[in-house]
């Protein structure tokens, strides 16, 4: 295929998605969007999501019927034991994540009810900020538990990262554990991530659905 081909096959991105990087794969042989922390998107063509873990979370969602699916990425800082609950201030980051995932599928065409979710991540691997990949894993059980929604696979917690490839449309998910040098560029990339997070207020008002 030559790269005008290659251009033409591109999908196009669902409304308010054009600054989710976008590129061809040679080996899969499909567009593939590239996911960092506080990322997410959706969409109803064949096109793969690629995300990096490492004591973040990352929510893989499809609607099997009409093909509709995405991922998100998120981190939920400073949260405590005693208050995990999605409309909690330690809660809003990962509550708004999964709002704004599942409205924008539905927009698409999804419903609510017929969604099946992925979870991945969760590792301690950033000890200046604790277990956080634990409670970010309480945080998403409950979520789910307390919404209804079908959790149908999850790979979590542990000590290592996580490379996760998905396909919304169909709903296959692939993970690998990060090898060092990948462990280094994602705890770095997280810690820097959650300075800038605690810098910035929260902006908004959560609606859960």
């Amino acid at each position: 295929m030559t790269n005008a081909e290659r251009s033409a096959s591109k999908p196009p991105a669902a409304l308010g998605f054009d600054h989710i990087r976008r590129r061809w794969d040679a080996r899969l042989d499909e567009w593939v969007a590239d996911l960092l922390p506080g990322d997410y998107y959706v969409t109803s063509h064949r096109e793969w999501l690629l995300t990096r873990l490492g004591s973040c979370i990352a929510v893989c969602v499809n609607d099997p019927v009409v093909g509709v699916g995405g991922m998100n990425h998120f981190m939920l800082p400073h949260a405590s034991e005693s208050t995990l609950t999605p409309v909690s201030e330690s809660a809003r980051y990962g509550a708004y994540a999964m709002e704004q995932l599942i409205n924008s599928m539905l927009k698409l065409g999804a419903r609510r009810d017929r969604l099946e979710l992925k979870i991945f991540g969760g590792a301690r691997m950033l000890s200046s900020l604790g277990d956080v990949g634990r409670r970010n894993i309480s945080f998403i059980r409950q979520f789910a538990q307390l919404e209804g929604l079908r959790v149908t696979a999850q790979d979590v917690g542990g000590d290592q990262g996580r490379r996760v490839m998905y396909s919304p449309k169909s709903g296959r998910a692939f993970v690998r554990k990060l090898e060092a040098i990948e462990r280094k560029d994602v705890a770095a990339n997280e810690t820097a991530y959650h300075r800038q997070i605690d810098r910035e207020p929260v902006g908004g008002d959560v609606d859960l659905f």
